[in-house]
């Protein structure tokens, strides 16, 4: 999904910082960056994409947005917050629902040089580790200066407990996801960590702690993606 906005008045003021600075403002964080044409960025070929993702405080300020208590709450802030963004900076927006078709998301994430594929096969992020939530992606003209990368996977230093981590084994090198194992055991009262803590496997890794996310948020996504 995208959303040509129309330039403002002060979009040649537009800089990665002053789009970290917007972004800290909404709750999210700038979770990376890329020039598409130096990258071969799937979908786009021109200008800076930033990717955006739920920050420290984007719990804080979903749970006193107007939609707090409606369904898929977490989308529609996201449509409101970053579309808004969008038109102010003079952006084109990206979301990575409302597919199909379905914006190339990992991709993005991949080539943005700060994020990366696990021993587990879920992605990890620099700063957040394996709780990753982007949000929306804006995609700006020009190209513009953006902070280098390492590149470099915080995993290839780390003794992977987020491969022993999981009751189940649902999250593991060879199948990746086995979906069915996740669920069944999230229907169990073992299973119910999970549930009201988040994900233990994704807990596990050492870099999720960046998140800061609360019990009550990731019991809240536990939900969304396990309704019961």
């Amino acid at each position: 999904m995208s959303n040509l906005a129309q330039p403002s008045s002060d979009q040649n003021a537009v800089s990665y910082d002053h789009i970290v600075e917007a972004a800290h403002g909404e709750g999210l964080i700038v979770m990376g960056a890329l020039h598409p044409r130096r990258t071969d960025a799937k979908q786009l070929d021109t200008g800076t994409l930033v990717l955006l993702g739920a920050g420290g405080d984007f719990w804080r300020a979903l749970k006193a947005s107007p939609e707090w208590g409606a369904p898929d709450p977490v989308d529609r802030w996201s449509t409101r917050v970053i579309g808004g963004m969008a038109q102010k900076l003079g952006a084109e927006v990206y979301f990575p629902f409302g597919g199909p078709p379905y914006a190339p998301f990992i991709d993005w994430a991949l080539k943005s040089g700060r994020t990366f594929s696990s021993p587990v096969g879920a992605l990890v992020h620099d700063t957040v580790g394996m709780m990753i939530s982007y949000r929306g992606a804006l995609h700006f003209t020009d190209e513009f200066d953006i902070p280098n990368t390492t590149g470099q996977s915080p995993c290839t230093t780390c003794d992977a407990p987020c491969t022993r981590t999981c009751p189940v084994g649902a999250l593991n090198a060879q199948e990746f996801y086995d979906v069915s194992a996740c669920h069944s055991h999230l229907d169990t009262s073992q299973g119910q960590t999970c549930m009201t803590g988040g994900c233990l496997a994704r807990l596990a890794c050492p870099l999720s702690a960046g998140a800061a996310r609360t019990s009550e948020q990731s019991a809240h996504h536990m939900r969304s993606f396990h309704p019961s």
